[in-house]
């Protein structure tokens, strides 16, 4: 069974229950599951990338490597 396949079965099944107490447990382990999806994929930058980051927009800003906000609304309409 394939994973689209599986949630639908989830759901289903979810949809039949009709205890508080179990939709309250699934409730709390998607929060705590998420929260870990989040915390393993995320992981602070050094000051020094900080840093690094800024002076490359500063070094684009000012050799005309930026785009006006009108030309990027463009972009993002021609995506669609």
């Amino acid at each position: 069974m394939d994973l689209q396949a599986r949630k639908i079965h989830f759901v289903q099944e979810f949809l039949r229950l009709d205890n508080e107490k179990i939709i309250s447990k699934f409730e709390e382990i998607l929060l705590a599951e998420k929260k870990k999806l989040y915390s393993e994929s995320f992981s602070p930058m050094s000051l020094t990338d900080f840093n690094q980051i800024i002076d490359d927009s500063e070094d684009d800003a000012l050799n005309g490597r930026v785009k006006e906000i009108n030309e990027l609304d463009k972009d993002i309409d021609a995506w669609t």
